[in-house]
């Protein structure tokens, strides 16, 4: 991990706009008719329902969606009791994770008062404003009575993280070391050192999981607490010990299968780690010093199971594995509080989740191959993006089933779709991309089956149920970096192209294929060579049945494998000319862009080509296609160049399809605005019409213009490129495309095939 310095610190705070967060507003503000619904006299309509009903507030306003940190600036971080105005930049990193992990509004509340009874009164006075409370950095033992008064008296959740969501995400990581450790938490021993807000809700948690009390001892700055100690508060007089022959941490350790370290750094020693039992546990979760360093602990026993508050070693206790996703569970079932039986839902559910197979987006974010339940990984990863559906869920349920949800959720499988919708992990059209072609799975070609985003894509596709895949290439090679990655290639077909077994095989593609191209000046001879080759031997699979569609790019270049596409597959019947298309999802809505990949300086013909290609694309995907034909310049002002083509080609358009919506050329901010549009050129198919489908009039500016957007938009989803024109499903990706977007290839290639057969039957 990079080291952060001052100066980098101060100037990702200071530069541009100042902070972290900001308001952005959630509906049409342009218009006069849009001011006066949203403020006077609109607004006074949702002001009167709510007046009637007080849970109509969730219903026209943010409410639901709102969640207050709020901090006096008491226990801000390791800095301590810093004022409220100082812990502010601790308070927006906060509403910053809750909004990048589960979509969640926040205001941060600063509240300059240390008096509890001030304090408890400043938050109920401003409680309606929102759907729930994190309460952040209260110092204890204030915060427990603080926290205990406001869950008493709100009818919203309330949740002191820096109690509750450590020991959420400890207990999962408990629950999962001790199934690895093979033992069992009402049989451990369990030493925690400190005894602050964090440390006893993380002992208190253990305890409703099952751990014994009498098994815990608790030290905190004098030594072992035990019952001999007098001015010991309420707290800390529940974990007091009976035993007299402890005193310090390294005779409260010895024996011991759990230490719990929330105090401060290189407080633990080696000979301590060597005095505990066997299969030893140690969370040190000092930050940014651990109780013990990760070295240390490993070199003074092998068979320890660690686990640290940071993100550069092995299993990190992170609260922001759990609180974003408890706030959304609880604030989408409208739920009163949050309470045991949701925070123990929660950890249950996350540490269900370090045991399934980690995605790709998860080892690619932490560069490994093949993250697996073991010693080194028993909790899951901040960037898992399951976190927000499995804990989201689990939350909601337990709140619903405990009784104090308002609002029931009935469909589950929605509720999980309408969570990756709003995190952008899933677009409806996805969705139903993968519906599709489940329903009739086609056997799919992997060209590069040695590549691992390939391999990786292959065995995901075949997981998800899209296709019977068939991967090319060395047997032995494939296997061996399958079980690096830890892939199961059952079900999954394996043609090494280049066995002397193929050999009868390559003869016969290559008679077909010289055969087809005799008068191109093809021989036997030359086309036998070409079956050596990926795109040649896998394009010929698909062109005589033996397989349904083909993915390839990964090694080759384009110019390569469209050559080899228009030989061996083919141009459609009607054009001269095949095209790809990239798809845009995001939230102003689907956009379909061409030629983003095969023609790179298309004439007049050409564009027409893409154009009617396009057209028959973007229903072929069931949106109705309203298409700019875009330039640098508007509608004649310039008559050479690519404008003229441009020109001359919506003409063509215009005239072959007299009800299609496309008109050009233009540039993209008319094409993409439409009041500026209507006002400036007040003529035309799209008028009144919001532009879905962009066609561009080279291949530089479709290819800059998709990567761009790529680029500067990572929360938006692009599938493509997407082929279109060819006789047969042949599909590309790009040499940098992620296993993700192979997939999202894969289910277009499998809905291509399909509907290629059902033209063949209905002909």
């Amino acid at each position: 991990m990079a080291k952060i310095t001052k100066e980098a610190a101060l100037l990702y705070h200071s530069q541009g706009k100042p902070g972290k967060i900001e308001v952005v507003p959630t509906k049409p503000h342009s218009t006069q008719t849009d001011l006066s619904l949203a403020y006077s006299p609109g607004v006074a309509e949702p002001c009167l329902e709510i007046e009637k009903d007080p849970h109509n507030a969730y219903k026209y306003t943010a409410k639901g969606n709102l969640v207050a940190v709020i901090s006096n600036g008491t226990a801000v971080l390791g800095l301590g009791d810093i004022g409220a105005l100082s812990g502010k930049p601790v308070m927006e990193g906060k509403g910053l994770l809750f909004k990048i992990y589960a979509g969640i509004d926040v205001f941060d509340i600063e509240v300059g008062e240390k008096d509890p009874e001030k304090f408890i009164a400043a938050v109920k006075a401003i409680a309606p404003t929102f759907g729930g409370i994190n309460l952040e950095d209260i110092k204890a033992p204030e915060c427990f009575e603080i926290e205990r008064r406001l869950k008493e008296e709100l009818d919203i959740p309330v949740m002191h993280d820096d109690q509750h969501g450590t020991a959420i995400i400890s207990s999962a990581g408990l629950l999962n070391a001790l199934e690895v450790a093979g033992k069992k938490i009402e049989d451990v021993k369990i030493v925690v050192n400190g005894a602050g807000a964090s440390a006893i809700s993380c002992t208190k948690m253990y305890l409703s999981l099952g751990a014994r009390l009498e098994n815990v001892l608790m030290v905190d700055s004098k030594g072992v607490i035990t019952q001999e100690r007098t001015n010991l508060n309420e707290q800390k007089q529940f974990f007091a010990t009976s035993r007299t022959d402890v005193h310090t941490l390294a005779e409260a350790i010895r024996g011991a299968d759990v230490f719990l370290g929330l105090s401060k750094g290189n407080v633990l020693t080696q000979d301590m780690v060597r005095s505990m039992a066997s299969n030893p546990i140690v969370f040190a979760l000092a930050n940014p010093d651990p109780e013990i360093t990760y070295e240390d602990a490993m070199a003074a026993r092998p068979d320890v199971l660690m686990a640290t508050g940071r993100s550069d070693y092995p299993n990190q206790i992170n609260n922001v594995i759990g609180f974003p996703y408890i706030f959304r569970g609880a604030l989408d079932t409208h739920a009163r509080a949050i309470n045991e039986e949701m925070q123990i839902a929660a950890a249950h559910a996350i540490a269900d989740l370090a045991k399934q197979p980690v995605p790709d987006v998860v080892n690619s974010a932490y560069r490994v191959n093949n993250l697996t339940f073991g010693p080194e990984y028993f909790i899951p990863k901040p960037v898992d993006p399951r976190l927000i559906t499995e804990v989201s869920c689990a939350v909601a349920r337990a709140a619903m089933e405990s009784g104090v949800a308002c609002s029931e959720i009935t469909d589950w499988d929605a509720y999980r779709t309408q969570l990756r919708q709003l995190m952008g992990y899933e677009s409806k059209l996805t969705r139903q991309l993968y519906e599709t072609a489940r329903r009739a799975p086609q056997r799919v070609v992997f060209a590069e089956g040695i590549h691992p985003n390939m391999l990786k894509a292959a065995v995901e596709a075949r997981a998800e149920g899209l296709c019977y895949p068939i991967l090319l290439g060395n047997d032995e090679t494939i296997n061996k970096l399958a079980a690096q990655l830890d892939l199961s290639l059952e079900g999954i077909e394996i043609v090494n192209l280049r066995h002397p077994d193929q050999a009868e095989r390559r003869e016969r593609y290559a008679h077909i294929l010289a055969q087809k191209r005799a008068r191109e000046g093809y021989t036997f001879e030359e086309a036998n060579d070409k079956m050596f080759e990926r795109n040649y031997f896998g394009m010929m699979m698909v062109e005589t049945g033996e397989a349904d569609a083909f993915i390839t790019g990964l090694y080759t270049r384009y110019s390569n494998t469209i050559k080899v596409a228009k030989e061996v597959i083919g141009i459609q019947p009607g054009f001269n000319h095949f095209a790809t298309m990239h798809i845009l999802n995001s939230k102003r809505g689907t956009y379909f862009l061409a030629d983003t990949l095969i023609n790179r300086h298309p004439d007049t013909d050409t564009l027409t080509d893409i154009a009617k290609l396009t057209e028959r694309t973007v229903r072929f995907f069931n949106h109705t296609p309203v298409m700019a034909m875009l330039s640098y310049s508007n509608f004649g002002a310039d008559d050479k160049g690519s404008p003229a083509k441009v020109h001359e080609a919506v003409a063509q358009m215009q005239q072959e399809y007299p009800e299609l919506a496309i008109e050009g050329e233009m540039q993209v901010k008319f094409a993409l605005n439409r009041e500026l549009r209507d006002h400036k050129y007040p003529f035309g198919r799209l008028q009144g019409k919001e532009v879905n489908t962009l066609i561009f009039p080279n291949l530089s500016s479709a290819n800059a213009g998709y990567q761009l957007l790529q680029a500067t938009n990572p929360d938006t989803e692009f599938i493509g490129p997407i082929q279109m024109g060819l006789n047969k499903p042949i599909h590309f990706t790009d040499f940098e495309s992620s296993v993700r977007e192979i997939v999202n290839i894969t289910a277009v290639a499998v809905i291509d095939a399909i509907v290629e057969k059902q033209k063949k039957e209905n002909s």
